[in-house]
């Protein structure tokens, strides 16, 4: 159907809508289930009249009881002695804790009020609803897949279980997962000769099936990702998203026959990794690479995409990169003849250069910490389930049923040339919401603690008008409002969204840029841990010195068994990365790092942080 098509009869010219305040609906939009229809009758006023003196003489009688009872306090209202950070009057359904004050509960409400995930009854493990698995699948899956595709990337499917023998076979590798494998020891009521482990990572799964499949260097590069869920067992404190026992990710396992083409690919999926924060989820990321003490156990070295949350002041990795040099194809004898040796010598085994790369659901957790706000979820649109909500509203107990389905006849006729709209190459996702049983008020509040980026709202008066009434959910109030014409509506829509992506990388953008503070002094460095800032420093890379950093930048008090984010302004700060972007104002054999009693020069500047 053309846009003309969708146009009320009453008028036949489309009215101006530049110059019109749109209605403003939100002061009724509650989780409260009221009837709310946008324009409120005589009878709805009076209702609403009647029920607040009730209301006001119900709370005149509770306060005149002379008790110390704690049930004597108003509904909604938070003793002083309440939960840190939680708003008074907030309504059940609503997330209660404020971001600012107390972000743990914030983050858990937000995640769950929104519908993302749901608590599983083993601790440390989720359920991913499809509000969250429609980003990493419909957004991030599609998108990365097809990145690596264009490299020759092919997707398999490795068994999650690994025996004893693999999975110890690479020493120095197991170490930095020994603690947290799992391991399957029965089978019904008989144990098993030898335990077999569940797939911390994959390495020892994959490599042996290397060194059968990879016989000459024509079979190279041999590339290779796989989507599955790994499990990492022995931690506390388990937060949905950011640290479970079993999460989702790719792997992706590359061999090829110099150490150059192996470094190319590691540069090559770092990019495609930024490309995922900051082209999907609108998130910033510092480039860089690891040092030696935080690098991947057992490889050659690691690069590495670095976030940051603004409310708590930490960094979080984002995804990693690693050139596993030929460590694993000496460990597994995955060796080609040297394509160089001319005819008639002996050719010599080369063992090949080797990387693995990986990206989580984590990045969904980075995503909400960067962007939610106090009503809920804020999501970009590139990657949201729904891009829009389309609400009917002005529909009255007392409208007439010819005009209430025509109205309806009139929002799907909308949302059908919506349909046939796309934006970043792909369908507009459209949801139409005509529950009747609930008023628009409360699925306003709804679908904005959702996280949908756009509303679009359609009564009467946007019919006889020729536009729709719009709300941003990335800018709440009477700024987020607007209207667009009908005839305009596929192409000012997809505008739009496009505004919204940017924006909420742009604000995200300048929060991490003003946060990242260089400090040459050391009686600086944990006053600006303290402001809530990532720290770079000139530095000597040793490992010495970054146990030291983090002994020192940490308050000496037990903290062990309280939250994640409980920890954050005690816990010391560690290394995040060297930036590839590195500042001016470091000369090597001259500038000494600033770590306390060190005296040796500085290498790098290196990003350091309290981290997730």
């Amino acid at each position: 159907m053309a846009d003309s098509e969708v146009q009320s009869s009453k008028n036949g010219q489309t009215a101006s809508v530049t110059d019109q305040s749109p209605p403003d609906r939100t002061e009724d939009a509650n989780l409260n289930g009221q009837a709310n229809d946008g324009k409120v009758s005589k009878n709805a006023a009076k209702k609403a009249a009647k029920q607040e003196k009730l209301a006001a003489e119900k709370a005149d009688k509770s306060s005149s009881k002379k008790t110390p009872k704690t049930d004597s306090v108003a509904k909604g209202e938070q003793k002083a002695t309440g939960p840190r950070g939680k708003k008074e009057g907030a309504d059940e359904k609503e997330v209660a804790y404020r971001k600012e004050e107390n972000f743990s509960k914030w983050f858990e409400q937000v995640i769950t009020k929104g519908d993302m995930i749901e608590y599983y009854d083993v601790s440390g493990c989720y359920i991913l609803k499809p509000a969250a698995w429609a980003i990493w699948e419909e957004g991030i899956q599609a998108w990365f897949n097809k990145q690596i595709k264009k490299m020759g990337v092919k997707n398999h499917a490795f068994p999650m279980f690994v025996s004893q023998a693999q999975l110890e076979k690479e020493k120095a590798h197991i170490e930095g997962f020994a603690a947290e494998v799992a391991w399957v020891t029965h089978a019904g009521k008989s144990k098993l000769e030898q335990p077999i482990a569940i797939r911390p990572t994959s390495e020892t799964v994959i490599y042996p099936y290397f060194a059968k499949w990879i016989r000459s260097y024509r079979d190279l590069p041999y590339k290779m990702n796989q989507w599955n869920s790994v499990v990492r067992w022995e931690f506390k404190h388990p937060q949905p998203f950011l640290r479970s026992r079993e999460f989702y990710w790719q792997e992706g396992h590359t061999a090829h026959l110099t150490k150059e083409g192996a470094g190319e690919e590691v540069l090559q999926i770092l990019e495609h990794y930024a490309g995922v924060f900051e082209q999907l989820l609108a998130v910033p990321v510092i480039r860089g690479k690891k040092t030696e003490k935080e690098k991947f156990a057992g490889s050659e070295y690691s690069m590495t995409v670095e976030g940051y949350i603004p409310a708590t002041g930490r960094g979080i990795q984002g995804a990693t990169s690693h050139c596993l040099g030929q460590h694993f194809s000496k460990m597994y004898g995955i060796s080609v003849e040297d394509p160089a040796a001319k005819e008639g010598e002996k050719r010599d085994r080369l063992h090949v250069w080797q990387n693995s790369w990986g990206l989580s659901t984590r990045v969904i957790g980075v995503m909400v910490m960067t962007h939610g706000d106090n009503l809920g979820l804020v999501l970009p649109p590139r990657v949201a389930e729904y891009q829009v909500v389309v609400i009917p509203v002005g529909i009255t107990v007392k409208m007439p049923d010819a005009d209430r389905t025509s109205l309806y006849a009139q929002v799907d006729a909308i949302a059908a040339v919506l349909a046939e709209s796309s934006v970043w190459n792909a369908p507009l996702r459209i949801h139409v919401d005509k529950r009747d049983y609930y008023s628009p008020g409360w699925k306003f509040a709804e679908w904005e603690q959702k996280g949908v980026p756009l509303r679009l709202e359609i009564g009467p008066g946007e019919i006889a008008g020729h536009y729709v009434s719009t709300a941003r959910r990335d800018v709440p109030g009477k700024d987020g409002k607007s209207r667009i014409a009908i005839t305009e509506l596929g192409t000012e829509v997809r505008r739009l969204l496009e505004r919204i992506q940017a924006d909420l990388y742009a604000r995200a953008d300048e929060a991490f840029k003003s946060h990242v503070v260089r400090v040459t002094d050391w009686a600086d460095f944990v006053p600006a841990l303290n402001a809530k800032n990532v720290v770079l420093m000139p530095h000597c890379l040793t490992e010495e010195c970054e146990d030291e950093v983090k002994k020192l930048s940490a308050r000496q008090e037990d903290t062990s068994d309280a939250p994640e984010d409980e920890k954050a302004p005690s816990m010391g700060a560690k290394s995040l990365c060297i930036p590839f972007e590195q500042p001016e104002g470091l000369v090597r054999g001259e500038t000494k790092c600033t770590t306390p009693g060190c005296g040796r020069g500085a290498e790098k500047w290196c990003l350091f942080g309290r981290s997730y």
